[in-house]
């Protein structure tokens, strides 16, 4: 299991001095990049091939909270991809010092072609890069109708 550490600071607390829900999304954000710098699919790749991530959507589900001075641990596993690459699903998993998991998050997106501003399915080379990715354990592969499911989509949007 791939793991971040980040340290709570004071920007990243809300009015009630907890870990602020934006903090948890971007928590997240620096952990799969974190993750794919580390296997080469960084920014370098991406800037090379003219592709980027866009997110369809993240969620969060908390189950204690994060206090100041707190060490927190983010996970990540890949819960599912397309048979091409185009979509992805990532979980992460909030962890304390001791391992108390704290909250757990799911983010789906897909890859986009910078140049046309569609989404794209990923070249062989791409998609060998996530052999290195844990999986989760009840990962699949995904549909353009599993990016669908959070929301009702109007027939005449085009994934």
């Amino acid at each position: 299991m791939f793991l971040k550490d980040f340290e709570i600071r004071w920007n990243d607390l809300d009015a009630n001095r907890h870990l602020a829900n934006t903090s948890f999304f971007a928590f997240a954000s620096n952990t799969r990049m974190a993750f794919l710098n580390s296997i080469g699919f960084g920014h370098a790749y991406l800037e090379k091939h003219q592709i980027g991530p866009i997110l369809f959507y993240e969620k969060m589900h908390y189950f204690k909270e994060f206090k100041p001075d707190e060490l927190v641990k983010v996970s990540l596993e890949l819960a599912g991809l397309s048979e091409d690459g185009r979509f992805f699903e990532f979980y992460h998993n909030y962890y304390t010092a001791t391992g108390v998991n704290k909250a757990r998050g799911n983010v789906m997106g897909a890859w986009m072609d910078l140049k046309t501003r569609k989404l794209t399915p990923l070249k062989a080379e791409a998609m060998a890069f996530y052999d290195a990715v844990p999986k989760a354990e009840n990962f699949r592969v995904l549909t353009p109708e599993d990016t669908r499911k959070e929301l009702q989509m109007p027939k005449d949007i085009e994934l």
